[in-house]
């Protein structure tokens, strides 16, 4: 399968935007270029990368995001591999909204699966379009946050972006 690769400027990362030409197969920092890769090759099978700028227009869309209209990706059309349950999964983290967050327990709550909690956040970490398909909007039982593939900086910087928590030079020091 030939897919359409665009590297877009973020204020967290070049980050590598993955189409068919119509649809978001994959979205990923550009410094862990290999997980997307291995996660393409799960999830599509064979396939080769060709330059494209803006394929579908979802680069501009995560452009736009990143310049503070966070509706702009909210109805980007994505494909994805996986298995039924991370679909599953996945479909449930696109309805969180942005400044929202939810809880690994609250996600398996919501897709009536109230003690698949692990499940479910190995699920998310399998999440191969970040950001569109929001992973970083969850976080502990306790309010803390908790693993993001692109780094635990970037999932704080996303959060305060989209106004779910104080923005980084906020937060209290910790020591």
């Amino acid at each position: 399968m030939e897919l359409l690769l665009d590297l877009v400027a973020s204020p967290i990362g070049t980050i590598l935007i993955v189409s068919d030409g119509e649809l978001l197969r994959a979205l990923e920092f550009e410094d862990y270029e290999d997980r997307m890769r291995r996660l393409l090759k799960i999830h599509v099978g064979e396939f080769t990368l060709r330059d494209s700028r803006n394929p579908a227009g979802i680069s501009d869309r995560i452009r736009a995001y990143f310049a503070g209209e966070l509706g702009a990706i909210e109805d980007i059309a994505v494909e994805t591999g996986g298995t039924p349950f991370q679909r599953e999964v996945w479909t449930a983290l696109g309805q969180i909204p942005a400044g929202s967050t939810t809880t690994y327990g609250e996600l398996a709550k919501t897709i009536g699966r109230p003690r698949a909690v692990r499940a479910v956040g190995m699920a998310n970490g399998s999440n191969p379009i970040p950001i569109v398909v929001p992973c970083h909007r969850v976080i502990g039982s306790d309010g803390t946050l908790t693993g993001y593939g692109g780094g635990l900086w970037r999932k704080r910087w996303l959060l305060a972006h989209e106004g779910a928590m104080p923005a980084q030079h906020e937060l209290p020091a910790t020591g």
